[in-house]
């Protein structure tokens, strides 16, 4: 007898890919790649990935199909036609599902809009505080990043024993090449720190760029990659110096040459549910100094160097200690392409089959 059906919401495939989209599409490639070679958790398993109007298609697909469904969009749409459509269990990969869904598998990534609310807009805290908490407790099963935002995710009244970690995984990087356009080949460079993600008070840029006089005593220049989504964060740019670049939003294989041959790169957040782009950086051969809070601890390990996000001196010495000190600058480099290969998209795409599996047999 067939396994039943499972549909993926993929509402993401309408959003602009940061952190959560990126971890949805490749979610989505590693099961279609795990049915297409027969493992064991996907025999028979048959997955349609339901998408509204307009979304873009998710290229290379050859098991799931992409269908799109309904004529609304945006939360209306997840909310009203995708349960209508999708009444078997839905997997939910960006932090919301339909709030009637009665067999729903929902990752939700972070609590930042409550631990961090400053980087946020009122309205898009509003509906976080009364969407995100009711879906997590009405899931049949909550996933997450990290076991930091695991226990965060906890608070909403789930057992925290129950949430699975299914975390980011490294291998699109491989997919990457490393094209230098003229901003890019301009900012690159041995003694340019790459700083990545959005002016949000909780990415700490401004800390990073108040130190912009002082590391332009050492030699060092700061890039700026990404920029603010004006609907979500606050705050506006800093000013900057003029050894501080801002490249703007660039593709993945314009960050793989900004990274190549970089200084570091700098991660100095003050809350993150995961944070991928140091576990990019380390795929790609890039030292990190990382903030030494949340969840980027758990997920660098050793192959980083830390600082604290309030304590400026601290990353001029760790900056300083990376230029000064080769073997220490290899040894990171060797530790992070390590520690990048701990983590998997096959790895947490095969649990979420083992989710379904589970819950296709309660």
């Amino acid at each position: 007898m067939a396994k039943p059906d499972w549909f993926i919401n993929g509402r993401f495939l309408t959003q602009k890919t940061s952190g959560v989209q990126r971890y949805a599409r490749e979610i989505v490639r590693s099961l279609d790649a795990l049915l297409e070679e027969g493992h064991p958790l996907a025999r028979g398993r048959r997955l349609c990935l339901v998408t509204p109007p307009h979304a873009d298609i998710l290229p290379g697909l050859g098991m799931i199909e992409q269908r799109v469904v309904g004529s609304l969009r945006g939360h209306a749409w997840e909310q009203v036609s995708l349960p209508r459509y999708a009444r078997g269990g839905l997997l939910n990969l960006c932090n919301t599902a339909p709030l009637l869904g009665r067999r729903n598998i929902v990752c939700i990534h972070d609590t930042n809009v409550a631990d961090y609310p400053e980087s946020y807009s009122r309205q898009f805290r509003l509906l976080y505080r009364a969407l995100v908490p009711p879906v997590a407790r009405g899931a049949a099963m909550v996933a997450t990043v990290s076991a930091y935002s695991a226990g965060r995710i906890a608070r909403f009244g789930l057992d925290r024993g129950a949430i699975a970690v299914l975390p980011n995984g490294h291998e699109h990087v491989a997919r990457w090449r490393a094209v230098a356009s003229p901003a890019i080949a301009a900012a690159a460079g041995p003694n340019t720190i790459v700083v990545l993600g959005s002016r949000a008070p909780h990415k700490n840029l401004g800390m990073l760029l108040g130190l912009a006089g002082a590391l332009a005593g050492q030699g060092f220049r700061i890039a700026i990659a990404g920029a603010a989504d004006a609907h979500v964060f606050q705050g506006a740019a800093a000013g900057e110096a003029g050894n501080v670049v801002s490249v703007g939003r660039i593709s993945d294989d314009e960050l793989a040459a900004l990274l190549q041959g970089a200084h570091c790169l700098a991660f100095p957040s003050f809350v993150e549910g995961f944070g991928l782009p140091p576990l990019e950086a380390f795929a790609i051969g890039c030292p990190v100094v990382s903030s030494d809070r949340a969840s980027l601890p758990e997920v660098c390990g050793e192959a980083a160097l830390y600082a604290a996000p309030d304590r400026p001196d601290q990353w001029l010495s760790a900056f300083c200690a990376l230029r000064d000190d080769p073997r220490l600058r290899a040894a990171l480099i060797e530790r992070g392409h390590a520690r990048a290969r701990a983590f998997s998209w096959r790895e947490s795409a095969l649990g979420y089959l083992g989710a379904m599996a589970h819950l296709d047999e309660a």
